[in-house]
This record gives structure tokens, C-alpha cells and sequence, in this order.
């Protein structure tokens, strides 16, 4: 069984994790971190949020919070998410970092800390998104001398980094396949969960790939897989893709 931790176990991404982790048979939550003065610190995690967790208190202590656990999910913020990875490495924690919006020399920070412990991180969780970064690159590799290659992305309005991660990604699946760098066109509408699309046109034809997402459990489940994948790894700096098998 997999003791996770969840950070931001109270906000949006965190119930939706923990509630999917409670359902399942191959973790126990051991951990439920939120930022210091938080309003439901030191309450039990069903008062929290409803998930039946018995002996799990909403905790604010770093430390603790990283005690016995095999794994941390990560959907806070860059500043935040920085620290937590500081505490993973001191306590030899498994970590899956799903936090968007962080900076290059961030990511050479998980980079670092990938030599002591065991990472995946990865701004899209989705199953759907990393299959279409392969169907992607094979596209722009045969099309990209002909074609003429655009990005778009919708996310809903409270989403702070744009272009997203996601977005970006897929421009740099295009650039090392094709050589091509494409614009990026980015929209902020009402709840948009996220939705990406890539364009290649020629005076013929227009092929159009896109993903969207119905919800966001569907970032929840796959950061799930992430920890049943990272469980008994070495450490190490590993792909979404790897816990999909699709590498």
C-alpha cells in the first residue's frame, strides 16, 4: 500500500485527489498539507473536505507532513511547490508535481532534486495529452516542411500562467520535430476545464488535433498513476509518459 500525502488537500485539486485515493485499495492518505493559517487546519480530513481518512488531520507542520509517507502530489502553487520539494529530498520522498506556471530555473531546481528522489512532473496529468505529444511530433515531422503549424489553448479565467504548460510543451514537441517555432494563441473563458489544439495547413488540405478536458479528475486519476508508478523507483527525473507506458 502507497502512504501518500496530498499538499493543498483542501482546494479544488487536492479533494479531488483525495477522494479519488480514498476509492482506491492501493493507497492510504496519510497526509493532508495546507498553507499556515489555513481555516481547516487541525480539523480531521471527513470534517475537511468529507473524505473518510480515519486519523488524518488537516496539518500546516512541513515536517510532519512529510513523515511517513512514500509519496506528496503537488497542484499548489510555484513558491509553495519549491519548498515542499526541499522537504521531499530532506525526507527521501517520492514526489508528483502537477503545478503550473513554473519558471525554467524552477524546473532545473526538480531537475536537481530528481538525483535524490524519485519525480514526475508534469503540467498536464491527462492520459489523452501525453498520446497526443507523440501524435503530435509525428505530424510536425511529416508535415512541417509544407505545413503551416499554429497552437491554441483554452483554460477558464482563474488560471494565472498563460500560455499554459500544456501549450507550451506541444510548441516544443513541434520545434524538435520540425524544426519550426509556432505561435501560440491563448483564451480565458468562463470554466473552461483545458482544451489544446494544433493546426497544420497547406494550400490542400488542414489537419486539426485537439484534446480537451471534460473535467479535472481527469488531472486527478493520472497524477494517481504517477505515484503507483514512482512506487519503488530509484530516483530519478521521470516522464508522464514512462507511468503511461508510452515511452
Amino acid at each position: 500500500m502507497i502512504r501518500l500525502g496530498i499538499c493543498g488537500a483542501c482546494g479544488k485539486m487536492g479533494k479531488m485527489i483525495a477522494n479519488l485515493a480514498a476509492k482506491d485499495k492501493e493507497f492510504r492518505i496519510v497526509t493532508a498539507l495546507e498553507r499556515e493559517g489555513h481555516e481547516l487546519a487541525g480539523k480531521d480530513l471527513k470534517t475537511a473536505i468529507g473524505i473518510d481518512a480515519p486519523g488524518v488531520k488537516v496539518t500546516t507542520d512541513l515536517n510532519a507532513a512529510f513523515t511517513g509517507i512514500d509519496c506528496m502530489i503537488d497542484f499548489t502553487l510555484p513558491e509553495p511547490t519549491l519548498t515542499h520539494l526541499k522537504a521531499a529530498v530532506s525526507h527521501k520522498v517520492a514526489m508528483v508535481i502537477g503545478t503550473t506556471g513554473l519558471k525554467a530555473e524552477d524546473e532545473k531546481l526538480i531537475s536537481e532534486a530528481a538525483k535524490t528522489i524519485p519525480i514526475i512532473f508534469s503540467p498536464n496529468m491527462a492520459p489523452g495529452v501525453h498520446l497526443l505529444f507523440n501524435i503530435v511530433a509525428a505530424a510536425a515531422k511529416a508535415l512541417g516542411k509544407d505545413f503551416s503549424i499554429s497552437v491554441d489553448e483554452t483554460h477558464h479565467v482563474h488560471k494565472k500562467d498563460s500560455p499554459s504548460g500544456t501549450a507550451k510543451m506541444i510548441a516544443k514537441v513541434i520545434k524538435e520535430a520540425s524544426g519550426k517555432d509556432v505561435p501560440v494563441e491563448a483564451f480565458r473563458e468562463g470554466e473552461v476545464v483545458g482544451n489544446h489544439g494544433i493546426i497544420f495547413k497547406s494550400e490542400f488540405e488542414t489537419l486539426e488535433i485537439r484534446h480537451d478536458a471534460k473535467t479535472r479528475e481527469v488531472f486527478a486519476a493520472g497524477s494517481l498513476k504517477a505515484a503507483k508508478f514512482l512506487a519503488g523507483k530509484p530516483a530519478g527525473l521521470y516522464r508522464m509518459a514512462d507511468a503511461l507506458g508510452l515511452s
